[in-house]
């Protein structure tokens, strides 16, 4: 299936251990901040970079994403993958969803994620000939991603333990 219009893919099937107990009657996606759903937030910092096309995941209270998604007007298409059976992770999610996203090269965007990132600028200057285009924050943590010289990712290291994977 091929699609024309730029499309998003939206991680937000997470469990949010992170953020309980505000997700222990809902899902992640819907926490609120300064009074909007982290999902109505991502979906609109998307719309605003020029995509028509969002696939959402959904797993923890999946039934509250479908309510959220059809009770509000967006002014782009949304469609919900719906992981009923077991929350599938990152590769999983999007494999799942592979018929909903399309052939075409999409955005990957976590839901619970606020930044200030021009996102129209990241997807414009992805290379369709690299096979992904990773946007990272520098910032203090026990795993680091290894590039080459031409910037594509090849592997992670923990600087804990040592442990390399290449």
């Amino acid at each position: 299936m091929k699609y024309n219009k730029k499309t998003a893919f939206i991680f937000a099937a997470g469990l949010g251990t992170r953020l309980r107990p505000l997700t222990d009657t809902r899902p992640k996606a819907l926490v609120e901040i300064a009074g909007k759903p982290l999902l109505q937030i991502a979906i609109e910092k998307i719309k605003d970079a020029g995509f028509q096309r969002i696939v959402v995941n959904a797993h923890h209270f999946a039934e509250q994403i479908f309510d959220f998604v059809e009770k509000t007007d967006f002014g782009v298409e949304v469609t919900i993958s719906h992981e009923k059976e077991q929350l599938l992770d990152t590769g999983g999610g999007i494999s799942f969803a592979e018929k909903l996203i399309g052939n075409e090269p999409f955005l990957a965007y976590n839901v619970d994620i606020i930044s200030n990132v021009d996102l129209k600028t990241f997807y414009r200057q992805h290379n369709s000939e690299n096979l992904a285009t990773i946007l990272v924050s520098d910032r203090p943590t026990s795993h680091y991603l290894l590039f080459d010289t031409s910037n594509r990712l090849v592997g992670w290291q923990n600087a804990v333990t040592g442990e390399l994977k290449t």
